[in-house]
């Protein structure tokens, strides 16, 4: 457990494109603040920053819907083209209604438009789309490697990416890909104040610390897609962000 935190936007973040060199941006953004990275500082990055620099963008004019998609689109209010881009990158349509499509992604993760978003994305002469990262963990370990290899220090990584739920309003900040952190820590077993034993106590760990972070990323104009995360001690085993999606066999509500 941690008495104090710091959150710490990473100022002057430049506008990312495919290819760019995301280690660098981080560590010029963390020299801007005067200081240094040091184990177990988290760096959350926006999906966005990721998926762009990875090259995830799709021009809309070059994607042709299939029937399906045509369908469905007219089903959900949704340019068929939109549709077609999140169908390829679902494994099944779990909800639908005009101007809601719910799916189960290709990463476990069930949510609106398979994660695609066209919101502060540069579409210059055509519309355009930003698909996930194809493995979010994979992505935070190569960015927390090359940030140790240059740095010698390696902290953890979280990607974050606004979500919604199903039983409450709005969105809040969730970890898709982590690295060097527990993403869960599994606390059944350990007794609570009284002596009790915990039977279903599971944090999620590197939840917690993306919505906090989404708090000073802000959803519009802010252009600070990139935070560090100071004061956090923990000593649970590392695991992936994947280890926070529920199993099919334990929903109860699919």
């Amino acid at each position: 457990m941690s008495a104090r935190l710091e959150l710490l936007a990473l100022p002057g973040f430049p506008m990312v494109e495919a290819g760019d060199d995301l280690a660098g941006f981080v560590l010029d953004g963390v020299a801007r603040l005067g200081l240094e990275l040091a184990p177990q500082d988290v760096v959350v990055l926006a999906q966005k920053v990721v998926s762009k620099a990875e090259g995830r963008l799709v021009r809309l004019a070059e994607v042709v819907p299939s029937e399906r998609a045509r369908a469905l689109a007219g089903e959900v209010r949704k340019d068929p083209r939109l549709v077609e881009l999140i169908l390829s990158e679902s494994v099944r349509v779990v909800r639908t209604r005009p101007d809601v499509l719910i799916v189960e992604h290709r990463l476990g993760l069930t949510m609106a438009n398979a994660g695609i978003d066209q919101s502060n994305v540069r579409h210059g002469d055509g519309e355009v789309a930003l698909l996930l990262p194809l493995d979010p963990d994979t992505s935070a370990a190569r960015l927390r490697g090359e940030i140790e290899r240059r740095t010698g220090v390696a902290p953890a990584v979280v990607i974050n990416d606004s979500f919604g739920r199903p039983w409450r309003r709005g969105t809040t900040g969730i970890a898709i890909g982590a690295a060097g952190l527990p993403s869960m820590i599994d606390r059944r077993g350990e007794t609570d104040l009284y002596g009790r034993t915990l039977r279903a106590t599971m944090i999620a760990y590197a939840d917690e610390i993306a919505a906090a972070a989404s708090l000073v990323m802000g959803q519009a104009t802010e252009a600070t897609p990139v935070v560090l995360v100071r004061g956090l001690a923990w000593t649970a085993a590392d695991n992936p962000a994947a280890a926070l999606i529920r199993a099919p066999e334990e929903d109860l509500f699919r």
